[in-house]
C-alpha cells in the first residue's frame, strides 16, 4: 500500500487529460505534465515570429536610438535578449546599449532584471507584484511628465497601460521583440476546441495573452463557440436544449468544467473578459502553474470510494482500482462518478439517467450499468437496491 501512495505522488496527474496551447517552451510544459502522468493535447495557437525578418522591430529599435528615452519598462526577460540580439543583428547593438544606458530601467520582475544586468545595464526599480500595472505606476510615482518612455510590450499590448503613461504625461514609444503569427500546426487547434467542448479535457493550460485570445478566436470561427466557452465556464450551451446531432450539442449529462489555467495576469486577461475565471498561480512562473493544476484536480477532479473491490478513484477520463488503470468506455464512467460521489448511497434511477443525459430511457440505462459492471473485475460491486436505485457496495 505504501508503494501505491508513493507512486500516486509520483504522478498526481494520472488519468487527466490537459490541454497546451503554447508554442515557446512547450518542450519543457508538456514533459513536466507528461511525467507526472497527464496525457496532453498540444495545440499551439500561434509561434513567434523569427527575429530576422521583423523589419517593424529594426524600426522600433532605431527610433528608440534616435530617441534617447528617459525611461524604459522592460517587461520580459526573453524580450530583453531579443531585443538586444535584433539590435546586434543589425549592427547596431551598441548604439541600443548606450541609448538604455543614459536611461531609468525599470522592470516587471526578477527574470526581466536579470536579463538587463546580463546585458551589462542596472535597473532603477522593480514591480512589487510582477504586473504590468504595478510597473506602469512605478514609473509614474517616479515622475515621467515631459518625458520620453520606451516600453518594450510582450506580443501583447496593454493598451490601458500604454495610455496611463501617456495621460502622465509621457511620450511612449513601444518595441516589440517578440509578434505573433499563426502557428499552421495542421488541425490541431481544431481538436483541441473540439476535446474542450465535448469536456473531454480536464485543464487547458495558456502561458501567454495572444495564445488565449488566438484560442478564443478560432473557437468562435468553428461553429463550436458557445459550447467551448460553457465548458470553460462550468455551465450549459444558452438558448435552451440542443438535439444531439447539433453542431453545438452539450456533453451528455453536463459533466464538470474543463478548468483553465493561466501563467499569470496578463496572459488571464483575455479569458477573464470572455467570462472565463482560470486557475492563476501566486508565483507567475511555469513551475508554479503545474503545481496549481496539480493541486487543483487533486483537490476537484479525483473522485474516490473504499468499496469492497478495493479503492475506486475516477481521475478526469480514467478509472483506477487501487492504482490500477481499468479501461472504461465514457458513459459507464460517467455513471461511476455519479454512483462514487454517492459515496455508498443510493442512487436512483431517474437521477442516474438525468446525470448520463438519457431522460426516462430506462433501457439505455440499465445496458450502461451492464457494461459497467462487465468492465469491473467484481461486478457485484455495482449493487442493486430493488425499488430504489443503484449504489456502489462499500
Amino acid at each position: 500500500m505504501n508503494d501505491l501512495r508513493e507512486a500516486a505522488r509520483a504522478r498526481p496527474l494520472q488519468g487527466f487529460r490537459i490541454g497546451v496551447t503554447a508554442h515557446r517552451r512547450a518542450g519543457d510544459l508538456i514533459e513536466a505534465l507528461e511525467r507526472r502522468g497527464a496525457q496532453v493535447l498540444h495545440a499551439p495557437a500561434l509561434k513567434i515570429a523569427p527575429v530576422e525578418s521583423d523589419e517593424a522591430l529594426l524600426a522600433e529599435i532605431a527610433a528608440v536610438i534616435a530617441a534617447a528615452p528617459d525611461v524604459v519598462l522592460v517587461t520580459t526577460a526573453y524580450g530583453m535578449r531579443r531585443w538586444c540580439e535584433a539590435a546586434d543583428a543589425a549592427g547596431r547593438g551598441e548604439e541600443l546599449l548606450a541609448a538604455l544606458g543614459r536611461a531609468d530601467i525599470y522592470v516587471r520582475g526578477p527574470k526581466a532584471r536579470g536579463a538587463v544586468r546580463a546585458a551589462g545595464l542596472e535597473d532603477a526599480g522593480i514591480s512589487p507584484d510582477e504586473t504590468t500595472a504595478a510597473l506602469t505606476g512605478l514609473a509614474i510615482a517616479a515622475g515621467i511628465r515631459g518625458k520620453v518612455v520606451a516600453v518594450q510590450v510582450h506580443g501583447y499590448t496593454d493598451a490601458a497601460a500604454l495610455a496611463q503613461l501617456r495621460a502622465a504625461g509621457a511620450a511612449v514609444l513601444t518595441v516589440t521583440p517578440y509578434r505573433w503569427v499563426n502557428a499552421e500546426d495542421g488541425d490541431r487547434l481544431s481538436q483541441l476546441i473540439d476535446a474542450v467542448a465535448a469536456r473531454e479535457l480536464d485543464v487547458l493550460t495558456f502561458t501567454s495573452a495572444p495564445a488565449a485570445d488566438a484560442v478564443l478566436s478560432a473557437a468562435a470561427a468553428s461553429g463550436r463557440g458557445a459550447t467551448f466557452l460553457a465548458a470553460l465556464r462550468g455551465g450549459t450551451v444558452p438558448g435552451g436544449a440542443w438535439g444531439a446531432a447539433h453542431p453545438d450539442a452539450p456533453h451528455p449529462g453536463g459533466t464538470a468544467a474543463v478548468a483553465s489555467a493561466a501563467v499569470g495576469p496578463v496572459t488571464a486577461a483575455p479569458l477573464l473578459a470572455a467570462g472565463i475565471t482560470p486557475l492563476v498561480p501566486e508565483r507567475f512562473r511555469m513551475g508554479a502553474l503545474i503545481r496549481l493544476v496539480c493541486e487543483h484536480l487533486e483537490e476537484a477532479g479525483a473522485l474516490r470510494v473504499e468499496s469492497s473491490a478495493g479503492l475506486l478513484e475516477v481521475r478526469g477520463q480514467a478509472l483506477l482500482i487501487d492504482k490500477v488503470p481499468v479501461p472504461l468506455a465514457p458513459a459507464p464512467l460517467q455513471l461511476l462518478k455519479s454512483l462514487i460521489s454517492a459515496g455508498g448511497a443510493v442512487r436512483s434511477q431517474g437521477e442516474l439517467a438525468a446525470g448520463l443525459g438519457l431522460g426516462g430511457a430506462g433501457h439505455s440505462l440499465h445496458m450502461t450499468i451492464s457494461r459497467l459492471r462487465a468492465a469491473l473485475p467484481d461486478p457485484g460491486v455495482v449493487e442493486t437496491v430493488v425499488k430504489r436505485g443503484y449504489r456502489i457496495r462499500v
